[in-house]
């Protein structure tokens, strides 16, 4: 774990400005004023006997970073798996936009404007950079299979606009030097950079970043972190994150909530977090 990964949050532009340190800073709207995006309610998730999720309730509010952090094992990976369909919860739902889907699959959370990436970098390594982001605009197509096969007609100006989005994706992240490489011959931290950009191209409300961070040396944090960072408030996009760096966590995000095997001690700011004696046990491990 690295603790000291630090970004400096620019603000959001509608917000007033306050004084801070002799300098006039925007503060960001609070995030639990804002309306609810997706609640998990009383969520539960069991393998046979083995219980990964055990009664965790939270919310994301829309246009905040929303991180999730505790200890390894401690249920994260599972709870973006049930927010985005690879796992239904044996108990409890969630409600996406006001309307809770029992038994929603990937492809149907991503039609519906959820996007995510993984962990491990689950990315085409034959293809280039470029066809790698492109696939995150398949759901957007419209064509059918027939004139997407002879790339003829209504097929062919469609790919256009879909390539057009994606160049101005490959231009936001900085890696136009890299659109025609094949992502397998790329450093992990590009890797890391054109799989976000695959879920960008999916034009998310909601997005799901699963260690972002993961493997990569300091410099490469901080071009991630500020990716995020202008993610969310330049395109108004709603993050949650799972990240080990709890510099990274309380730079970035509005509000934590924290999971120990599978269970939630704590819920609050990053201020809250840092505070409270269970995270502290049970993650930070920092004197009180």
């Amino acid at each position: 774990m690295n603790a000291n990964t630090t970004v400096e949050r620019v603000a959001a532009p509608q917000a007033a400005p306050v004084a801070q340190g002799g300098a006039a800073v925007v503060a960001r709207p609070d995030a639990a004023a804002r309306e609810v995006l997706l609640a998990v309610e009383n969520v539960s998730l069991g393998f046979g006997g083995v219980k990964a999720l055990t009664d965790v309730s939270f919310d994301i509010r829309k246009g905040e970073i929303r991180a999730i952090i505790g200890p390894n094992g401690a249920g994260k990976t599972s709870m973006l798996n049930c927010i985005n369909g690879f796992y239904h919860p044996t108990e409890g739902r969630i409600t996406f936009k006001g309307e809770t889907r029992q038994k929603m699959r990937p492809h149907e959370a991503a039609a519906g404007g959820i996007a995510r990436t993984f962990q491990n970098v689950a990315l085409f390594k034959g293809m280039s950079t470029l066809d790698n982001i492109m696939t995150g605009r398949s759901l957007k197509m419209r064509a059918n299979l027939f004139w997407q096969l002879v790339r003829f007609g209504p097929a062919t100006r469609e790919e256009v606009e879909h390539r057009r989005k994606v160049e101005d994706i490959i231009d936001f992240l900085q890696i136009p030097h890299i659109r025609k490489t094949p992502v397998g011959k790329l450093p992990y931290g590009l890797q890391k950079r054109v799989e976000l950009g695959r879920a960008l191209a999916m034009e998310p409300e909601l997005l799901l970043l699963d260690e972002p961070m993961a493997g990569m040396n300091l410099e490469e944090k901080e071009d991630m972190s500020r990716f995020i960072l202008d993610v969310n408030q330049e395109f108004g996009t709603t993050i949650a994150l799972i990240e080990h760096d709890t510099g990274v966590v309380m730079d970035l995000s509005d509000r934590v909530v924290v999971l120990e095997y599978g269970r939630k001690i704590a819920d609050g700011t990053p201020d809250e977090v840092k505070a409270n004696q269970a995270v502290i046990d049970a993650y930070l491990g920092v004197p009180h």
